[in-house]
């Protein structure tokens, strides 16, 4: 664990709590978001044609360009957003484990807790079912509720910040993705990035899905356990 959390970075202020979903309250260890990175390649192969090569890589130019690859094939490719949707996340949610700690340590934390994905809200209620965490959170802030405008894009926090009346100097956000904690810095939330384990390699993720923060100005912390992560704060 690298930029831990320490006395001098007390987090008392904070009144509201927003996690990432995938790859962050569960670990990309347990490759749940590979079943759905081969529903995309799939589907991207059957609109457009290509080879399974080639819509992968087509696949994660969108989701590095646009946020999520369902944006870019909607600007590029007119997609049905609900269409895409129920395809890509027709998986098997078994593979993630109940998590009864870090569940019991966010409802433990102070103030209301949210949800904001680039996924549908489907899809996070079933991996929410899973850890055991299905009434902890005030609301789930899924791709529909951003009008499809995915993380990072300003306009995604801003619809959410404005929806939930949240004071962005007052409020936390988790992320796996490091670039998906540029605006939350900007706008005044302190930041965690949430990321694998040192040894994590899967040939499904490219380079840039993994890098770490450590270096970065708008990430403040870092860690690969967020359950311990929590638990220092309530120290």
């Amino acid at each position: 664990m690298t930029k831990p959390f320490t006395p001098a970075d007390s987090l008392n202020h904070i009144t509201d709590w927003v996690f990432d979903l995938d790859n962050t309250l569960y670990p990309r260890e347990c490759n749940l978001f590979a079943q759905i990175d081969i529903k995309i390649t799939q589907y991207v192969m059957e609109l457009t044609r290509l080879e399974f090569e080639a819509a992968r890589d087509l696949q994660k130019a969108y989701y590095r360009d646009y946020g999520t690859t369902l944006n870019g094939l909607m600007h590029k490719h007119d997609v049905d957003p609900d269409d895409y949707l129920n395809s890509v996340h027709a998986i098997d949610y078994s593979i993630v484990d109940p998590h009864p700690e870090l569940v019991e340590t966010i409802a433990a934390l102070p103030g209301r807790k949210f949800i904001f994905t680039n996924a549908d809200a489907g899809h996070a209620h079933a991996v929410l079912k899973r850890l055991g965490a299905g009434d902890i959170f005030e609301a789930v802030f899924d791709i529909r509720s951003a009008k499809y405008q995915p993380k990072p894009l300003q306009v995604a926090y801003d619809t959410f910040l404005a929806g939930h009346g949240i004071d962005a100097k007052s409020a936390i956000m988790f992320d796996d993705l490091e670039k998906n904690l540029l605006v939350p810095h900007q706008t005044g939330m302190a930041t965690v990035q949430v990321v694998a384990g040192q040894d994590f390699a899967h040939e499904q993720v490219d380079a840039w899905e993994l890098g770490r923060g450590d270096q970065l100005e708008h990430v403040h912390h870092v860690t690969d356990d967020l359950a311990a992560f929590l638990a220092a704060l309530r120290a």
